[in-house]
């Protein structure tokens, strides 16, 4: 369930709320208990980096190369008789 950041426009009052995505919005500041609470927009709190996980990361022995293809065409290519062409 993602963080939530709150910030009381009344009283300046900020919290953080753990809730689902599909809950309402909180309205009312636990401080002063008006209904001025208002969304903060936050910095997301992971970061997705480096080239991701390729079915052969984890695979052992001779199961490595599953994945592998022929980058070059071959001479063949455009006739019709290499296997990326058919």
């Amino acid at each position: 369930m993602p963080i939530y950041a709150y910030q009381c426009a009344s009283c300046g009052h900020e919290l953080e709320a753990l809730q689902k995505m599909a809950d309402a919005p909180l309205t009312d500041c636990p401080a002063c208990q008006q209904p001025a609470l208002s969304k903060k927009v936050t910095a997301a709190a992971f970061r997705l980096s480096g080239g991701g996980w390729y079915e052969t990361d984890f695979k052992a022995g001779n199961k490595k190369n599953v994945a592998t293809t022929d980058a070059a065409p071959s001479a063949a290519c455009g006739t019709g008789a290499c296997p990326a062409c058919q």
